[in-house]
């Protein structure tokens, strides 16, 4: 059996080995269990981030954050969706959301990705499948896979560019396992043209050019859309749908999550005022120990008595 996969776009405003540097953006969360409600993806956004990002939040007015799925893969009893969380103007982080019970419970495959967005998916088969993504900044950057070989259960970042630079995956596919193809968008400024095609026959491990023009071309290893499955913006309950086709045609919702993520907003600081200076000839406090050595002049003297 032949595992499928979905992209859903739109529903939110050379050779490499290892991935470039990019560290998570934070612990992996606990998992959520999905009862009939949308589930929250909760955020995380640090000062650093304000302050790197250039965010104007405040405490007073703090910046929302989004979630933003935009792919879907299904097989067997697993379900995967992607995405990314953002502000009105940064992306924050990769969202990588797996499912191994039909879509009840749901815990991050993948640690996030700081300034990472994830867009698309695909599984050849049932142990081997790939997930796009880059880096989001003033513009796109430092295109990679994430790759599994064991049914999703762990994951490995593989860039498919040689250098760090400019870049992002318009478009991949595999015919086999271990052989593929991936159209990377350079940009307009790009030496020797904006789009190049890299291929692989190590399955995303390692990439080596095959052409660089200024024309798009196209791939014709483009993943076949899964009818039965779809990732559907739902307006009633501000929420992603993940939903499956009955046989009566009708769409039923198997998992939902919130596009509200939370907030970033600076860490509150409490102002205290300093403690007053002490006057003078006031009695010693306790941040002051007093010692006194020998009798008090104030002591009452004893006289031992004598024994009968």
């Amino acid at each position: 059996m032949r595992a499928v996969s979905v992209r859903f776009v739109g529903l939110a405003a050379f050779f490499a080995v290892t991935a470039w540097g990019q560290a998570p953006a934070a612990p992996t969360p606990a998992p959520l269990v999905y009862a009939g409600k949308p589930l929250r993806v909760e955020a995380v956004c640090t000062e650093d981030d304000i302050q790197s990002l250039g965010l104007g939040c405040t405490v007073a007015q703090p910046c929302p954050i989004y979630l933003e799925l935009s792919a879907l893969d299904t097989g067997a009893n697993r379900i995967l969706v992607a995405g990314n969380l953002h502000t009105d103007t940064a992306t924050l982080a990769s969202v990588l959301l797996a499912s191994e019970d039909g879509g009840t419970s749901w815990s991050e495959a993948h640690p996030r990705i700081q300034n990472g967005s994830l867009d698309q998916a695909h599984f050849f088969d049932l142990q081997t499948g790939w997930v796009s993504g880059q880096i989001v900044g003033a513009l796109a950057r430092d295109p990679f896979l994430l790759l599994t070989t064991d049914g999703g259960k762990t994951w490995r970042q593989r860039a498919v560019l040689s250098e760090p630079g400019p870049g992002s995956i318009e478009q991949f596919g595999f015919e086999s396992a271990t052989a593929g193809t991936v159209l990377v968008d350079r940009g307009p400024g790009a030496e020797g043209g904006r789009y190049a095609v890299l291929e692989t026959r190590t399955g995303g491990e390692s990439w080596s050019i095959r052409s660089v023009g200024r024309a798009k071309p196209a791939l014709a290893l483009r993943p076949a859309a899964n009818a039965a499955w779809r990732l559907q913006a739902h307006a009633a309950t501000r929420s992603y749908r993940v939903e499956r086709k009955e046989a009566s045609g009708k769409w039923s919702p198997v998992a939902s999550f919130l596009v509200n993520a939370g907030q970033c907003k600076p860490q509150e600081t409490e102002l205290r005022e300093p403690p007053p200076e002490p006057t003078a000839g006031a009695a010693p406090t306790d941040a002051v120990a007093v010692f006194q050595v020998g009798t008090p002049k104030d002591a009452k003297k004893t006289t031992p008595k004598k024994k009968p």
